[in-house]
């Protein structure tokens, strides 16, 4: 009886071995693909001067959810000029953003729920963590390439129209 027992539990191990061997030989062979982030167009901004003359236009992606909020322009390596990202919140509020995992310098553009530029944070560099607030209550964010907000000479008052496709 000791010496079936014995011979059991030796298979009983041996197929456990092997079975711990072929899942690590599966985990090896399996390849991590990563998917690249591309621009998905869901609106059409304008931003326009205190003059009411339209100064630029951008397609933009929306972030809405608090998945898209969080995420933002995060693993992505470019942004076309004419591209844009708009938060939109529920309401107005102190805003703070960071850069982190976000590879390309961006302008952060606040704007209130009256449609109008707030504050503006200009080059703000790729993977840092530091607060960048809004100062100002704020319900909408555009976020476009570093210097995009200093050649366009945006400022406080200016405000946006946007529309979603």
């Amino acid at each position: 009886y000791c010496e079936v027992k014995h011979s059991f539990l030796i298979s009983l191990f041996t197929l456990l071995a092997l079975s711990i061997i072929q899942c690590n030989d599966n985990l090896k062979s399996k390849t991590i693909i990563e998917k690249k982030i591309v621009f998905q167009k869901e609106g059409e901004l304008v931003l326009i001067n205190t003059q009411d003359e339209i100064i630029a236009n951008f397609d933009i992606e929306i972030a809405e959810t608090p998945y898209e909020q969080q995420t933002g322009l995060m693993y992505r390596n470019s942004l076309s000029q004419k591209n844009g990202m708009l938060f939109i919140f529920e309401s107005s509020e102190i805003r703070s953003f960071y850069m982190k995992n976000t590879q390309i310098p961006l302008d952060l553009i606040f704007i209130n729920d009256q449609f109008e530029i707030v504050s503006i944070y200009p080059n703000a560099k790729p993977y840092d963590q530091s607060a960048i607030t809004s100062k100002i209550a704020a319900q909408y964010i555009l976020e476009i390439n570093a210097g995009q907000s200093e050649q366009l000479k945006l400022k406080k008052g200016m405000k946006i129209k946007f529309n979603r496709i």
